[in-house]
């Protein structure tokens, strides 16, 4: 069986106001899944669904075909589905090796093996010349980086980005997907939220548009960016 992250007829309402209805998701390794719409289309919504951070009125959330609904943000972590979030929250008084070997060590990592775990991903997102940097003051590309390092510490299986790039310059953003890139090469399923169809439409192997929290359009970007009633909710944008 193909590993994936599936979400089925969720629906999300606040009090008599419907936020996500009857959304499907699924996500395999080894793919990057772009999931877009505009303000208000209720993808941070899903996505806290997704993670745990909310519980959905109707529908699941299933991982590797085991229901995941009713567990913990945490437990999900544990059996391999991370999320990111915009604000990079590092121990500024920590260099970034530091940084890492805490996340290591608080996953399970043991004193004498998480020295090597974190040299490892170091190495895959070109951050090893800042080890010994203090996080407070890296710049703000590798922040980023340090950021989704910490996050791979866990061995995640999917991972949900959401708006990696904001804030990157264009040399910093190229880097940065490049890096992402490199996770779906290590057989992680990735879900990225982003605004910027630019990046979107040129690292996704599918996207999904969500409008008025329903999903639109799910399908190749060619499709998506050619996709009348997509074009039509973003009135307005580039896609």
């Amino acid at each position: 069986m193909v590993a994936k992250l599936e979400a089925k007829g969720i629906n999300v309402a606040f009090g008599g106001l419907k936020v996500i209805e009857n959304v499907d998701l699924h996500l395999e390794k080894n793919e990057i899944l772009g999931l877009i719409g505009p303000n208000g289309a209720g993808k941070t919504t899903f996505v806290n669904v997704l993670s745990g951070f909310l519980k959905p009125n109707a529908g699941n959330v299933y991982l590797e075909g085991r229901n995941i609904t009713d567990i913990s943000p945490e437990r999900r972590v544990q059996k391999g589905l991370i999320r990111t979030f915009q604000a990079v929250r590092l121990f500024g008084n920590l260099t970034v090796q530091e940084n890492l070997e805490v996340g290591a060590l608080a996953v399970g990592y043991s004193k004498k093996i998480a020295p090597n775990k974190v040299r490892e991903l170091m190495e895959l997102l070109k951050i090893t010349k800042y080890a010994d940097q203090l996080a407070n003051a890296l710049p703000y590309g590798f922040e980023r980086r340090v950021g989704l390092a910490r996050a791979l510490i866990t061995n995640p299986t999917f991972i949900m980005l959401d708006e990696p790039a904001a804030g990157l310059n264009e040399e910093e953003g190229e880097e940065f997907l490049q890096s992402v890139r490199d996770i779906k090469a290590m057989g992680c399923g990735v879900l990225l939220i982003e605004h910027n169809m630019n990046i979107v439409f040129h690292l996704c192997d599918r996207v999904q548009v969500l409008h008025s929290g329903k999903t639109l359009a799910v399908g190749e970007p060619s499709y998506i960016r050619d996709h009348e009633h997509v074009r039509t909710a973003y009135l307005g944008a580039t896609v």
